[in-house]
């Protein structure tokens, strides 16, 4: 891990699942439930089936139910209490969370506020390792001038060119000046990123966030006949090619 991003979730050991997560201000049953009524309206057409159980124990043994993960579909969803009025979603596909679609159907479909966050240290060396990236999108219930998009800021590095990007009205604790920093991949940095979404009542890199006491997370699992490339992997295999 580099320096620049020191105290990622669990040490960025579930990386890349935890490298993007989303967040829903919503209660993680209730968002489970209606995530797999949207699931089953598109996938029991084609013979899968869609359930919803709970999952019990610390955050790392919640994080197992998502094993082994898949590609080129995902096949299990997570939905996780935290200790603040937002729920967070991982999932199982090999290549880590692809949050940004779900979480804006999901605000416009529960009526809430929903957080696409990325955090993943620059690490890339000869071809080898990860390109780095710091995101925050917002997206909420109501269409705005681009869908539901609310606000988004990043800075990641496109295939070796670092680029930043912004879209939307500024919160008020931003950081504004900040975006004109002579380095772009200083415009928005992963102490920005935490932050930021601590002004908006989340901690998403500390442990003791999750799981709240006598509280349990929420699993979606998808059931039958994927498609015929369908293939399996463990998480070492997942990190060793990331």
């Amino acid at each position: 891990m580099t320096d620049d991003m020191k105290g990622l979730l669990l040490d960025d050991r579930w990386a890349p699942v935890t490298s993007e997560m989303g967040f829903l201000e919503t209660d993680a049953e209730h968002a489970a439930r209606a995530f797999a009524a949207w699931q089953a309206g598109l996938l029991v057409p084609r013979g899968i089936a869609v359930e919803v159980r709970p999952v019990s124990g610390t955050l790392e043994q919640t994080l197992s139910a998502l094993l082994p993960l898949t590609s080129p579909e995902t096949r299990r969803d997570l939905f996780i209490p935290t200790r603040s009025p937002w729920a967070a979603y991982v999932e199982n596909g090999w290549g880590g969370t692809d949050a940004a679609s779900v979480m804006a159907y999901m605000a416009r479909t529960l009526g809430c506020r929903a957080l696409r966050v990325v955090a993943v240290p620059n690490t890339i060396r000869k071809d080898k390792g990860r390109y780095g990236a710091v995101m925050l999108a917002m997206y909420g219930p109501h269409r705005t001038a681009w869908l539901n998009s609310v606000r988004a800021v990043s800075a990641l590095n496109d295939g070796g060119r670092w680029v930043f990007d912004q879209f939307g009205e500024p919160f008020p604790f931003e950081k504004l000046d900040r975006y004109q920093a002579r380095k772009v991949r200083d415009r928005f940095t992963f102490d920005m990123l935490e932050e930021y979404l601590h002004h908006l009542g989340l901690s998403p890199f500390q442990e003791d966030f999750y799981l709240p006491q006598r509280s349990q997370a929420w699993l979606v699992e998808k059931t039958g006949s994927f498609v015929s490339a369908q293939k399996e992997y463990t998480l070492a295999q997942a990190r060793e090619h990331f």
